[in-house]
């Protein structure tokens, strides 16, 4: 490729699928414009104004150039040229789309757990937030009602939002996921009830593989009680869920029966690209559709082994059966191998897929919010808390690889510029808040 044509033009419109807006030469917008610096004022009616930005927001139908003003760490308005001199500090994010912060709902962050089953070591979510975009963490099950205080420490050292889906297992993730005796829901209820602002769902995962069936192991044992504990707490269930074949007097049991008569609407199935029942002749199967229909969600929970072209491309990019939600499933296992680098490579893999941009927002911003019952985060709304992503799409030629290292071409890539959580600038590494050097303030050394 020439260089020049590589380091061409950005436009804040360009890489949106099917918005109406102009296309872009490949590069980047900080590549070739010097921005304007912050304009501080005394005085002002909004703490922060960003200005210039492209607005995506599928949560307010909003997909056009905007201003965002903040006002003590909330949303004040969302308008277009709303006046710099009514804000105390002014940012300019020409060129660039400002979103709200992305939510990953599948990670695995209890660190400093030891697993002896599985020998995970699980990411610390600060490190793969701020800096991709994303505001919100939820951990998906690593730990149970017997060790969930001592997840809390986590969450409560954590910069970043951390939440969490409680494992129907009491010990959490480890071998006792195969273990009925350890699915305590009245202690789960309990755990609940005081955690309720932290834990958003339940989660069964692992269950089945290796164990022969019997009257206590049954097929759909996990499933069965996660989704009890569930009900009892109003609360969704998320499934990480294999098929296995009939083994003696117990049937099959089937991802069909999963999603259309052991999951309730607004329950959970994570993994769903990695099924290839899903896909029959080619297309997305009437399974999908049907679960779909009746409330059932899909998401992608990317992972070390959980994301397949051979599954997506059918589904996502031929059949248009876009996902509910895009996570990650972040762990060190499909980190530091480069399965999975971050909430923005999972999200730029789905534009390879040809999902619009806005789809693509909406799946990692306002549905995933709905999905944990959490309605102030994930959109822009007026009186939200003032969680914001402000990013560029590249045009470039790349390739991404899934979970099987399988590589597939794309030609877009969603390049993090700076974050914002409660009304605060958390990440701004290319200085879109910052003075110059020269314009800083002086400060006397002591002594």
């Amino acid at each position: 490729m020439k260089r020049r044509k590589f380091i061409g033009r950005t436009l804040a419109g360009g890489a949106v699928a099917g918005a109406g807006l102009s296309s872009i030469e490949p590069g980047s917008a900080l590549a070739y414009s010097r921005r304007k610096e912050v304009v501080i004022r005394e005085q002002g009616k909004y703490d922060i104004l960003l200005k210039g930005g492209h607005v995506i927001d599928p949560g307010n139908n909003i997909n056009s150039p905007m201003d965002v003003a903040i006002t003590e760490g909330k949303i004040a308005v969302v308008g277009k040229n709303l006046p710099a001199n009514d804000a105390k500090r002014t940012i300019d994010v020409s060129g660039l789309y400002v979103s709200p912060g992305f939510i990953d709902i599948h990670i695995h962050a209890f660190y400093t757990f030891k697993f002896e089953y599985y020998n995970y070591r699980w990411i610390i979510p600060d490190d793969f937030s701020f800096p991709y975009g994303v505001t919100t963490n939820v951990d998906a099950g690593s730990s149970g009602v017997y060790n969930f205080d001592k997840f809390k420490e986590i969450i409560d050292s954590s910069v970043s939002r951390l939440l969490a889906f409680i494992n129907i297992s009491a010990p959490g993730m480890d071998a006792n996921e195969n273990e009925p005796a350890t699915f305590k829901i009245a202690l789960i209820q309990q755990k609940i009830r005081k955690y309720q602002d932290l834990i958003v769902g339940i989660k069964t995962a692992h269950y089945g593989p290796g164990i022969p069936y019997d009257d206590i192991h049954t097929p759909w044992a996990s499933v069965d009680a996660a989704v009890r504990a569930g009900e009892l707490a109003g609360l969704p269930v998320m499934f990480d869920y294999s098929a296995r074949p009939a083994q003696g007097k117990w049937p099959e049991r089937t991802y069909r029966e999963l999603i259309l008569e052991h999951g309730r609407p607004g329950d959970i199935h994570t993994h769903f690209l990695s099924k290839t029942p899903y896909v029959e002749n080619g297309k997305p199967s009437e399974d999908l559709y049907k679960a779909r229909d009746r409330g059932f969600i899909f998401d992608l929970g990317h992972g070390g082994g959980s994301f397949r072209w051979e599954v997506a491309v059918p589904v996502v990019m031929e059949g248009k059966f876009y996902p509910d939600s895009i996570s990650t499933d972040l762990h060190s296992h499909n980190t530091s191998n480069g399965k999975v680098l971050n909430m923005a490579n999972v999200m730029s893999k789905c534009l390879a897929l040809r999902m619009p941009l806005e789809e693509v927002i909406r799946c990692s911003t306002v549905n995933p919010a709905r999905e944990i019952n959490r309605p102030e985060l994930g959109s822009m709304k007026v009186g939200n808390t003032a969680d914001i992503a402000v990013f560029e799409v590249l045009n470039k030629e790349i390739d991404y690889i899934d979970a099987r290292g399988g590589k597939m071409s794309g030609d877009k890539e969603i390049h993090n510029i700076m974050t914002l959580f409660g009304g605060e600038v958390a990440f701004d590494p290319w200085g879109l808040n910052a003075l110059f050097w020269q314009n800083m303030p002086v400060r006397r050394r002591r002594g």
